[in-house]
Order: C-alpha cells, then structure tokens, then sequence
C-alpha cells in the first residue's frame, strides 16, 4: 500500500504543461464535439459521438467551460454555448429524465456558464432541472431516488453519486431563495451518510428502502466488485460529496465523515496511489481506475479550503492529493498515445463489461478541474 511520506514537486510550471495537454486534447476534439458529445467511454481509446441522453454530456461542455475560463478564448465559449440549447432541448423536450444525475448535467453545462457569463438563459435551465430533480425526493424514506420510474418499487433507492448531484439544488437555493430546495437536498446528504457507510468506513454503492414504509433495507453494489466490497469511484463521490455539502451547510458534524471516508480510499490504495476499481484490491492486476483518483483528488482539495490549520491530518491529505496527481500527470495521460481522451486506465462498468481499461468522460473532466484548482482560486461550478 502506498504511504504519503513525502511531497513531491508540483510546480507551477508543471501544472500548466499538463493543463495545455488538456487544451490540446480539446482543440483536437472541438469539430466533433460540438452537435454531438463524447461517449461516456472509450472504445480502444478513442470517444465516439453520441446524443444528449445519457448522464455524461455535460462533463465535456464542463471542460470546455474550464478552458474558457483559465484562457479567455471565445472558441471555447461559442462551442459550449451551442451546447446550452441542447440541454435546454434535453429539459424542454423531457428527454431521458428518469435520473438524479441532473445534478451531474445541469451543474457543469449552465450552471457554469452562468457563473462565468451571466447567461439568465442557462440560470432559468438550471433551475428547470432542478425542479425536475426535486421531483425525485421520496418522503418515505427521506432520500432522492436515483434511476428510473418513481412508479417502480424495485428502484426505490439512492446511490451514493448523488451526493454529487446535490449541489444543483443548494444553488438553486440560493439563486432564488426558495428553501425547499436547500431543505432537500441536506435531507439527502443526511440520509445517505447515515445508511450507506459502514461501520469500518467504507460505503455501499446502493441503499434500498422500503416503498410502503421507507425503512431501510439494505445496502449492495451496481458497479463493485461484490455487496461487501467498497467500489472504488463510489468511496471517491463520498470524498467528494461530503466537502461539497460542507461548502453549502457548514455543517460541522461533517468534516469527521469526510476524514473517515478518506481515511479508508487512502489506506486502500496500491503502492503508486491510483485505485483499482474496487478497493478490495491493492495489488495484482486487476484494472485500475483513474477516475476515481481524480475524483478523490478534487475532493480533498475541496476539503482543504475547510479544514483549520491546525487539523493534523490537514497537510496530509493534501500531500495525498498532489501525490496522487503527480502520478496521473507522469503516467496516466494519453500524451504519446492514439487517443482522443486524456487519462488512460479508468473503469466504467467492470462487472458489466463497459469502458474497461479505457479513457472515460468524467476522468478527463475530474483530472482538469483538479489541474485548475492548483493553478487558480477558483469558483466551484458545483
């Protein structure tokens, strides 16, 4: 297992080379992805064209808003900004809304570029998706479902992604006023921190509820390695999730579960400290996932800015992180290979044969959002 002894040199200088890879691998990737989005996955290392209908799309228009923000150039920009009317499409047309991850698409897409262009347009699509999303809220149970028919009772449960579909209602909170949807979506955080990890800190993929009820259940895994294992991207989302919350309630009570949560994703890691795609496994020669690596690592720079200085295991989590991003830049990036993606060897879906050993959309987004944070002060479009 790897041990965080000593911090390696990431400089400035370094950072910015890996941004401009990234700025390189988009500008090659502009002409197809304008009408059309990435695939959630790679086939052979290469993305093909799909429509807006998925979870994905929006983390490549989050890219794009990413390199107009660190380069102030309009290509970028005018290429994002034609994507705004297909998630409006998505949203006006009730296009594959059966999902949480709302929160996913609309955060990265308008969210974003109202943030950083003023756009009322994108403002009223984010708040549209949010309501749609605030339709998912079961009373019986206290939590967001997340996939399919509200009508179906085997999809009575949440996922522990969604803790990163959250930030779409604390904005839209704020942005209107409106404290339902803030009282949502803490509900949620609640909820699923309080039935999806175990006791040894690790987390469930999935927790079911009872339909008539909304007693708990159980909790199993989707895309882990089994019911008792601890998938690795889903432990990333819990890295990430917990901070996020923390940025909106300032809840105290939830810096300890961040810890915990990081704690276990960091003692669980092989010796160059990029995850397999369960951490049930720290050596051999199962796939790993870079993904979630990046996942974590925006997490934990998140949870920097909340953590007091004088927290011990401050500085430690933050020399984890650029650890853990120093081996992506050196290697786990498609520099000198035939790809149209950024980071090699993520997982997508293992058990179900998808996107292994493969780049995947939200990897590449994950890893540049982590290269911003370090080169820049910047303002969350989460």
């Amino acid at each position: 297992m790897h041990e965080w002894k000593t911090t390696p040199e990431v400089t400035t200088e370094k950072l910015r080379q890996a941004f401009d890879y990234c700025l390189k691998k988009i500008d090659e990737n502009l002409e197809a992805f304008t009408y059309l989005f990435p695939s959630e996955a790679s086939q052979d290392l290469f993305y093909y064209p799909i429509e807006n209908t998925g979870w994905t799309a929006s983390f490549w228009t989050g890219m794009l808003w990413l390199a107009y923000e660190m380069t102030g150039d309009e290509k970028y920009r005018k290429v994002a900004e034609i994507q705004l009317q297909n998630f409006r499409r998505r949203i006006d047309e009730k296009i594959s809304l059966d999902t949480h991850d709302l929160g996913f698409l609309y955060s990265l897409s308008c969210v974003a570029a109202y943030k950083l262009t003023g756009n009322d347009e994108a403002k009223e699509t984010a708040l549209a998706a949010a309501d749609v999303l605030m339709k998912r809220y079961r009373e019986k149970g206290a939590f967001i479902q997340a996939w399919g028919s509200l009508t179906d009772p085997d999809n009575y449960r949440l996922i522990i992604d969604c803790l990163l579909n959250l930030p779409l209602l604390f904005w839209a909170s704020e942005a209107t006023g409106d404290n339902r949807y803030y009282t949502v979506a803490e509900t949620h955080l609640k909820t699923t921190l309080k039935y999806i990890i175990r006791e040894d800190s690790s987390t469930y993929h999935t927790f079911f509820f009872d339909p008539e009820t909304g007693a708990p259940v159980k909790g199993v895994t989707h895309q882990g390695f089994s019911d008792t294992s601890c998938w690795s991207r889903g432990q990333a989302w819990g890295v990430y999730g917990v901070p996020l919350g923390y940025a909106y309630t300032k809840d105290k009570s939830l810096l300890p579960v961040y810890k915990k949560l990081t704690d276990y994703f960091l003692s669980h890691l092989p010796e160059d400290g990029i995850p397999y795609w369960d951490l049930i496994f720290t050596s051999g020669s199962e796939p790993r996932d870079s993904s979630a690596a990046a996942i974590a690592i925006c997490g934990m720079l998140e949870a920097d800015k909340w953590l007091d200085q004088g927290d011990e295991k401050k500085a430690m989590y933050r020399q984890a992180a650029l650890a853990m991003l120093n081996t992506l830049m050196d290697r786990y990036t498609t520099e000198g290979v035939a790809s149209n993606g950024l980071l090699l060897h993520a997982v997508y879906h293992k058990n179900g044969g998808l996107g292994v050993d493969e780049c995947n959309i939200w990897g590449d987004y994950y890893y540049m959002e982590a290269l911003v944070r370090l080169l820049k002060p910047w303002k969350m479009y989460w």
